[in-house]
């Protein structure tokens, strides 16, 4: 399994693969500010202020970028060099598998002036990718709900999360880490 087991430890590693992402996007330097938040009803809400996941369409498979990297694991070897760098996988396998995981799921992504969005269930999409409006940032967030159906209990330790984004501000100078409950 690719995120370890269903009790507290994979529930928590869900955060952990989309909080990845965005230190991936700091790391190459394009990522300043993560925003992590729990939600309500178990939910979560990731968002940095990335590049965002490229949300063209994919020539070799007709999907949009959004879509592979959000249902199909290891697309994220699908991007060329020149459209998206990915750092150890992480787009593609982690993010996909966090999908995967949950009951529901939304990206709203902020790339080339443009706000888009794609809705998810289950792993699948439920809606298109449709673009809601214009920006002048860039940034993705991800908002999942894991699903009660794989997981032994829905509860996300505050403590837990709080002690791993300090030490990925810790590990990451000049990168912003907010925690909000």
């Amino acid at each position: 399994m690719y995120i370890g087991d269903v009790g507290s430890r994979g529930l928590h590693h869900l955060v952990w693969e989309v909080v990845d992402n965005s230190i991936d996007e700091a790391m190459a330097g394009y990522c300043k500010k993560i925003i992590v938040t729990i939600l309500e009803q178990a939910g979560v809400r990731i968002e940095d202020d990335g590049r965002g996941i490229p949300v063209d369409i994919n020539k070799k498979e007709g999907k949009s970028g959004l879509e592979l990297v959000m249902t199909v694991l290891h697309a994220g070897g699908k991007f060329d060099k020149d459209t998206y760098k990915v750092s150890g996988g992480l787009h593609g396998v982690g993010v996909s598998v966090v999908n995967a995981l949950s009951k529901k799921c939304n990206v709203i992504i902020k790339r080339d002036g443009k706000i888009t969005t794609q809705s998810y269930q289950y792993g699948k999409a439920i809606t298109e990718v449709k673009e809601i409006g214009e920006t002048g940032e860039t940034g993705t967030a991800v908002t999942f709900y894991p699903d009660e159906t794989i997981f032994n209990e829905i509860k996300y330790s505050f403590d837990i999360i709080d002690e791993r984004m300090r030490e990925l501000a810790y590990l990451n100078s000049g990168i912003s880490i907010k925690l909000i409950d």
